[in-house]
């Protein structure tokens, strides 16, 4: 009978100096994908493993917050499992929108664990001509 060891799994799942996706770096588990379509930005969000009821989405002050919560925890999921590397808990994103984009602009979908957001894009603001000034003698 195989008896597992527990450092020999830990060495085996192991990712050397990188940080894994459950670990300090949340950011890292909303991998995002960022295009223009038709006049409008669309984010494409990866948070498979939630539910469209556990994601929150807020503007605030020009920045987009989605934050994602699985409410499960590692010690509901032990019974059985020789290793786990599901993340369990919040993980959260930022995204600058820009100052003139509001609530009502923002279009959000859910499907197959991506989340599409799509809002207006910004137009540039133009920058001024340079002008130089002349030094006299």
């Amino acid at each position: 009978m195989l008896i597992p060891r527990k450092d020999f799994f830990d060495e085996m799942f192991s990712f050397g100096d990188l940080e894994p996706v459950w670990g300090r770096k949340e950011k890292n588990f909303m991998k995002t994908d960022i295009h223009e379509k038709d006049g409008n930005y669309v984010l494409e969000i990866d948070v498979p493993g939630y539910d469209k009821e556990n994601i929150k989405i807020e503007l605030e002050n020009g920045y987009l917050q989605v934050t994602a919560e699985n409410n499960s925890s590692k010690e509901e999921n032990k019974d059985g499992y020789i290793h786990q590397e599901r993340f369990f808990g919040t993980c959260s994103r930022s995204y600058y929108v820009g100052e003139n984009v509001k609530q009502e602009d923002i279009k959000a979908s859910f499907k197959n664990g991506i989340l599409v957001l799509r809002f207006p894009k910004e137009e540039q603001k133009k920058l001024e001509e340079k002008k130089y000034i002349e030094i006299e003698n």
